[in-house]
C-alpha cells in the first residue's frame, strides 16, 4: 500500500513538473531593428537574464523594416515585434497571424515634414505640384496624407517619390525632390547634418505609436510570458526616459548614429509600455480606413480583429 502511494506521490510530483515547464516556452524569438525599443531591450539584456532563470531563452533576430518583421511574425520565424503604426495595418489586410499585445506613448514630434533651409516651400500647401519622399506604407505615410488633407489638398496633388531612408536622404541631399516626410532619428539627423527645415510635424494630426506585437499562436499558447516581456519594456521605459544619456549610447552603438543624434531624437521620444484601449484602437482603425481611402491599402480591415484574447476577457 505504501509503496503504491509512494509511486502516486512521485508521479503527482513529475506532472506538476511537467506542467510547470508547460508554462513558458523554451525559446523566444524576438524580431527586432536598429533602431527601436526592442534593440534597447536586447543591448540592456535585462529580459535575457530574467528569463534564463526561467529557463527560456530569447534569441534576437534583426530585421531591415517594420513590413520584413511583420511577414517574419506571419510565418513563423519571430514571436514578437515592436513597429510603428503602419506596418501591422498592412500586415493586417494580408491576413497576417498578428495580435496587438500594447503600445507605447503618442510621439508625434518624432515624424515630420522637411525641407531644405533655402527652399520656398513655407507650408504644406506650398508642396502642390512638388516631389516628396518618403517611404512607401511607413508611419509618415499616414503623417503625409492627413497634411495635406488639412492643407486642402489631396494625395495626387504631390508626387511621391518611395525610397526607403537612405536614398530618401541622398535625394533630399542632392536636390532630386521637394521635401522628405522622415522619423526619428533620421529626422534628427537630417536636422543636424543635412540642412532639413521643418514644415510640419505630426502634432495635431496623427498620434504616432510604436505597437508591440505578437503572434496570435505565441500569446494565446503562452500569455504570461507575452505579458512579461511587455512589463519588461515597461521597466525598460522608465529606465530610459530617466537615463537618456545612456540610452542614447547603447543606441548609438545599435545604429551607428552618433550619440548626439540619438540625444535629440530621445528628447521628443518617449518610451513606455500600456495595453491597449478602445481609443487606441479607434486610432489606429482610422489609419486603415486612411490608407483604404487613399488606395494604399487594397482591402478594409477591422483592427479590432487582432485583439489579444488576454484583452478580450
Amino acid at each position: 500500500m505504501k509503496k503504491i502511494v509512494l509511486i502516486g506521490l512521485i508521479s503527482a510530483v513529475l506532472s506538476g513538473q511537467i506542467a510547470r515547464a508547460e508554462t513558458a516556452p523554451e525559446t523566444v524569438n524576438i524580431g527586432f531593428q536598429k533602431a527601436n525599443i526592442f534593440a534597447l531591450l536586447k543591448y540592456r539584456g535585462t529580459l535575457d537574464s530574467e528569463f534564463k532563470k526561467q529557463g527560456i531563452t530569447v534569441k534576437w533576430i534583426e530585421f531591415p523594416a517594420g513590413p520584413q518583421m511583420l511577414e517574419g511574425l506571419n510565418i513563423g520565424s519571430i514571436d514578437l515585434a515592436a513597429t510603428g503604426d503602419a506596418p501591422p495595418a498592412f500586415a493586417q489586410a494580408a491576413k497576417a497571424d498578428l495580435v496587438y499585445l500594447g503600445h507605447s506613448p503618442a510621439n508625434p514630434k518624432t515624424e515630420a515634414i522637411v525641407v531644405p533651409q533655402n527652399s520656398p516651400i513655407k507650408t504644406v500647401a506650398d508642396l502642390k505640384g512638388k516631389r516628396v519622399a518618403l517611404n512607401k506604407g511607413s508611419d509618415v505615410n499616414y503623417l503625409l496624407v492627413r497634411a495635406l488633407e488639412q492643407a486642402g489638398l489631396t494625395y495626387k496633388d504631390i508626387t511621391p517619390v518611395y525610397l526607403p531612408p537612405a536614398d530618401a536622404r541622398a535625394a533630399f541631399q542632392r536636390g532630386a525632390v521637394d521635401a522628405w516626410v522622415i522619423w526619428d532619428p533620421y529626422y534628427a539627423d537630417a536636422e543636424t547634418n543635412a540642412n532639413a527645415r521643418l514644415v510640419k510635424n505630426a502634432e495635431g494630426l496623427v498620434p504616432h505609436y510604436t505597437f508591440y506585437l505578437a503572434s496570435s499562436k505565441f500569446a494565446d499558447s503562452w500569455p504570461q510570458t507575452a505579458k512579461q516581456v511587455v512589463d519588461q519594456l515597461g521597466t525598460l521605459s522608465d529606465w530610459a526616459n530617466k537615463n537618456p544619456q545612456e540610452a542614447a549610447k547603447i543606441l548609438s552603438t545599435s545604429t551607428g548614429l552618433p550619440q548626439p543624434i540619438w540625444q535629440r531624437a530621445l528628447g521628443r521620444m518617449p518610451y513606455g509600455a500600456e495595453r491597449m484601449t478602445p481609443q487606441v484602437f479607434k486610432e489606429q482603425q482610422a489609419l486603415a480606413d486612411t490608407f483604404t481611402r487613399v488606395g494604399l491599402l487594397p482591402v478594409k480591415i477591422d483592427v479590432r480583429s487582432a485583439t489579444w484574447s488576454l484583452d478580450k476577457k
